[in-house]
C-alpha cells in the first residue's frame, strides 16, 4: 500500500510540475508577443460622405447600425457632452457585450472621425477612427481600431487575437451602415 501511495504522489508531482511549466511558458511567450494591435475594415457606400458621416458623428445614431446594440437590446446607454462633436461621450453597461466608454476626440467633418474607447472591466483602451473618402457619388469608408495593451503578458494575447475578436463586428457594422446610408440616399 505504501508503494502505491509513493507512485501516486510522484504522479501528482509530475502533473503539477507539467502544469506549472505550461503556465510559465504561457507567461513568457506573452512577454514576447507584440503589445500593439490594429483592426481595419473598409466598404464602399453608394451615398455622399455627408450622409454617411452623419450616421457616425452622432454617437446616438450608432444604435441604428452598430452590431453590439442589436445583440443586446437591453444595453443601458448614457450620452453626455455636446452632440455630434468633440467631447460627446457614450457609456454603456451590458452583461452580454461588456461595459465601456467612448469619447469623440477629433473630427474633420465628412472626412474623419476619431474616438477614444475604454473598457474598465479589462482596464484596456484603444483609439477608433473612421475615414470617409468621397469618389463621385460613392463614399469609401475605412473603420479601424488600434492601440497598445502595455506590458501585461495576458493582454498581449488579446492584442494577438484582436482582429479575430472584433473584425467581423466591423464588417457587419459597415454593412449595416451601408444599407442605412444607401436607403436614405435613394431619390
Amino acid at each position: 500500500m505504501h508503494n502505491n501511495e509513493c507512485e501516486y504522489d510522484g504522479d501528482v508531482k509530475k502533473i503539477l510540475l507539467g502544469l506549472l511549466t505550461v503556465f510559465v511558458l504561457f507567461i513568457l511567450i506573452g512577454f514576447i508577443l507584440p503589445s500593439e494591435f490594429k483592426v481595419q475594415r473598409s466598404i464602399s457606400i453608394n451615398a455622399p460622405a455627408t450622409e454617411v458621416y452623419a450616421h457616425v458623428v452622432n454617437l446616438r445614431n450608432w444604435q441604428a447600425w452598430g452590431v453590439w446594440f442589436k445583440r443586446d437590446p437591453n444595453m443601458s446607454i448614457v450620452y453626455s457632452g455636446p452632440e455630434s462633436t468633440v467631447g460627446m461621450k457614450s457609456q454603456w453597461i451590458s452583461e452580454q457585450e461588456g461595459s465601456g466608454e467612448m469619447e469623440v476626440i477629433a473630427i474633420e467633418p465628412n472626412k474623419r472621425f476619431i474616438y477614444a474607447l475604454y473598457f474598465p472591466e479589462m482596464d484596456m483602451g484603444s483609439t477608433g477612427e473612421f475615414i470617409f473618402t468621397q469618389e463621385q457619388e460613392r463614399t469609401n469608408v475605412t473603420w479601424m481600431d488600434y492601440g497598445d495593451v502595455g506590458s501585461n503578458p495576458v493582454n498581449r494575447y488579446f492584442a494577438l487575437f484582436m482582429d479575430e475578436m472584433i473584425g467581423s463586428d466591423f464588417e457587419v457594422g459597415l454593412e449595416n451602415l451601408k444599407l442605412l446610408s444607401e436607403s436614405q440616399s435613394m431619390p
